[in-house]
């Protein structure tokens, strides 16, 4: 079927990354992480997703982002990166997980986040081998 393993210019991107909670900071967290939800949710309305998600045992969180394109990505970490520091002190990021073709650029605010926020975790990019986008079906 033509098509199928075409990519798109404005082709999505999926964000998702893995964080240690470090201990007894778990409140602090929390409402760090609402103000942050808050300042991307008033600067980047192209963003499509942005959610965190907290374990039972509140020890991991992982964040999930859609992008509309990589500009999208580039955007969110050029805007979003200090804001992300201020949450350091509490997590040790471990892994991002990209999906999509995100640019050069983007790539390299990826694994400067990780080796600012992280333990030297990995950055594995992987582009889509085949699929569609609905985007005009998402809603809230």
């Amino acid at each position: 079927m033509a098509g199928h393993g075409a990519v798109s210019a404005s082709e999505p991107i999926v964000y998702i990354d893995h964080s240690d909670i470090r201990e007894g900071s778990l409140e602090e967290l929390r409402a760090g992480v609402r103000r942050l939800v808050d300042f991307i949710g008033a600067r980047e309305p192209q963003l499509i997703t942005y959610g965190f998600y907290i374990d039972e045992d509140a020890s991991k969180m992982t964040v999930v982002a859609v992008h509309p394109d990589s500009a999208s990505l580039e955007l969110h970490m050029d805007i979003g990166s200090k804001e992300f520091a201020k949450l350091t002190h509490l997590l040790t990021l471990t892994a991002i997980e990209c999906y999509g073709r995100p640019s050069e650029r983007a790539l390299g605010q990826l694994r400067h986040k990780a080796a600012t926020m992280g333990d030297g975790g990995t950055v594995v990019s992987i582009g889509r081998f085949a699929g569609f986008t609905h985007l005009a079906s998402v809603t809230t």
